[in-house]
């Protein structure tokens, strides 16, 4: 990573002008406390996990989605659900690097596609407003749920009782708390993208603070279209060019897909970055 490219980054992270989007490489240090095994965040680690460690046929081993579509099916679909919340809510995992330089640089908006709750506890210590993503919900158009934490406990709002003041933290494919609620199977992508393409995904007050931001892409792999569309949407407004696609080994795909989003491909991965940001003048300003 060049100096010019760090400098620029980090200069819009400090003015807010640069958006963090974590992938599930974000976590890539983050591991059990009790038998030092890393936490599912990708594709095949999570269809690990759900499968009791035994690999599952080859056509669902391609992406969570569909493997958690094909146990949905199956078991139903609060046994995803569990499983989601007995890894993200119930079990205890050490702090990723990338989690705590953000607690340290607390920028004013971030997205966060990992279902974990390492953003939220990096923000534990002051006011924000929390936006959840939802899917296959009835009596509503809308796909999302607003929270607003005072320092102590998070409470639902409504899209005009956000503080825009407050740092936003945007977990598309939600978390286990402050309730369970999770983008996960093929139904609920299938679902929560078509509110995402039809602007029923995002409250207004988002769609008119993303005008004009640029995005920093931590730890996510653009081989896979579920994440592809759901990104694609979700930095819609973003200035030309629209960022950075941090990715050590794209492959081909990747490299066409970043080009033709308005990212540029910077070949490194989080851990090249944090060691970076270490060694550079403006992250020890």
């Amino acid at each position: 990573m060049s100096n010019a490219v760090l400098s620029e980054i980090l200069s819009g992270l400090y003015d807010n002008s640069v958006v963090p989007y974590l992938g599930p490489g974000a976590l890539f240090d983050s591991v059990s406390p009790l038998t030092g095994a890393p936490i599912p965040a990708d594709s095949e680690s999570l269809i690990l996990a759900m499968n009791g460690g035994k690999p599952m046929a080859p056509k669902l081993m391609f992406e969570f989605p569909r493997a958690a579509m094909n146990q949905e099916l199956k078991r139903g679909r609060a046994f995803v659900t569990q499983f989601l919340d007995n890894v993200y809510g119930q079990s205890q995992w050490t702090r990723s690097s990338v989690h705590n330089w953000l607690a340290e640089w607390k920028p004013k908006y971030v997205i966060d596609i990992n279902r974990d709750t390492q953003l939220l506890d990096s923000y534990a210590d002051e006011e924000h407003t929390l936006i959840m993503g939802l899917a296959r919900i009835v009596g509503s158009a809308f796909r999302y749920k607003i929270f607003h934490y005072d320092g102590e406990a998070y409470f639902e709002i409504s899209s005009e009782q956000a503080d825009l003041n407050l740092p936003i933290l945007f977990k598309p494919m939600g978390a286990p708390k402050p309730e369970s609620n999770y983008i996960a199977s093929d139904a609920d992508y299938v679902d929560y993208i078509t509110e995402l393409m039809g602007g029923f995904a995002l409250p207004g007050f988002l769609k008119e603070y993303r005008r004009g931001k640029k995005y920093l892409l931590l730890g996510l792999p653009l081989n896979r279209d579920s994440e592809r569309m759901v990104m694609s949407d979700i930095i819609y407004g973003a200035d030309e060019p629209k960022g950075w696609f941090l990715r050590k080994n794209p492959t081909d795909k990747e490299k066409r897909f970043s080009e033709r989003m308005g990212l540029q491909l910077v070949e490194a991965d989080c851990q090249d970055f944090l060691q970076a940001v270490t060694n550079s003048v403006p992250a020890a300003a």
